[in-house]
């Protein structure tokens, strides 16, 4: 196991001490699910659980071989589980699309993505088998008990990991890096638990991440349309699926440049706004535990 049993008291633990066993408890029971179905909920918790997890690992734990083999490990299955997510992210998009189709090309499209989820789904299957599962948590539970959490101040590590927001504009090319370098920091503020600040802050970057990772589902399934079918001009869907992808980069870009920018502030962490507090407390907790990215 990662973690003692839910049972245990833990009374004794400090706040990041907790936060930190939860985690390594969630990414226990999320490789014990994907082991026995790869199920679409199996699949999306096991990949936000491996995020989080890398964040508290890559930080916090010491320099080893175990450490570098246990991320190479858990990125290689987290990627994988990834392409299996971001086509049922895909076709639910292209299903809810309210458009004419007198090309044909959603339906074909909406084919051509069943197909492609077969595969990756039987590829995650064979890299997921129960030999590198026992050896993913091996590393995993040898790096949680090589994690010191005493003494660390989780707001703060969080505030140093912010991605640098620079004088130029995001652009698509760059847009996704930057989110995933806010969501490593996300990930290391929930360690201050119920901390008013922490919960501030980690609703504040949980707001515009979604809203990037919104644009990026639109980009892939874009890029996809226009592998298959051409430019706007070829084809209607790749012209509505171009159109809804700008939009929704202008609003991920705003949203995480002022988010970071304002996160960024060192004031800011004792500071922030009532209303985003309160917001924060008021939040469901049983979902700032959940697994959801």
């Amino acid at each position: 196991m990662l973690a003692n049993a839910p049972s245990s008291n833990h009374s004794h633990l400090n706040v990041p001490q907790n936060e930190g066993r939860l985690v390594f408890a969630r990414m226990n029971r999320y490789i014990g699910r994907l082991s026995k179905n790869l199920k679409t909920e199996n699949v999306h918790h096991f990949r936000t659980n491996s995020r989080r997890v890398e964040a508290l690992i890559d930080t916090l734990a010491p320099e080893s071989k175990n450490k570098n083999k246990a991320l190479k490990l858990l990125g290689k299955l987290r990627k994988r589980a990834g392409k299996v997510r971001d086509i049922d992210v895909q076709i639910a998009l292209l299903k809810g699309l309210k458009v004419p189709d007198r090309q044909n090309h959603r339906a074909q499209l909406l084919e051509l993505l069943d197909e492609e989820h077969d595969r990756q789904t039987r590829k995650l299957s064979k890299a997921a088998d129960a030999s590198t599962l026992r050896e993913l948590r091996k590393r995993l539970r040898r790096e949680q008990e090589a994690i010191k959490f005493d003494g660390i101040d989780p707001l703060q590590l969080a505030a140093n990991a912010l991605p640098r927001v620079g004088q130029s504009s995001l652009t698509e090319k760059n847009l996704h890096d930057f989110r995933i370098g806010a969501k490593h920091a996300r990930y290391l503020a929930e360690l201050a638990g119920e901390n008013p600040a922490a919960r501030a802050f980690v609703h504040e970057l949980k707001r515009a991440q979604n809203a990037a990772g919104e644009w990026h589902d639109a980009l892939k399934l874009k890029e996809r349309a226009e592998k298959q079918f051409g430019s706007a001009s070829e084809s209607a869907l790749v012209s509505v699926l171009q159109n809804i992808s700008r939009a929704r980069f202008r609003s991920a870009s705003l949203a995480l440049m002022s988010t970071v920018a304002t996160l960024s502030r060192p004031q800011q962490l004792t500071t922030l706004p009532e209303q985003f507090k309160s917001k924060a407390v008021a939040s469901d907790r049983t979902v700032q535990r959940s697994a959801v990215a």
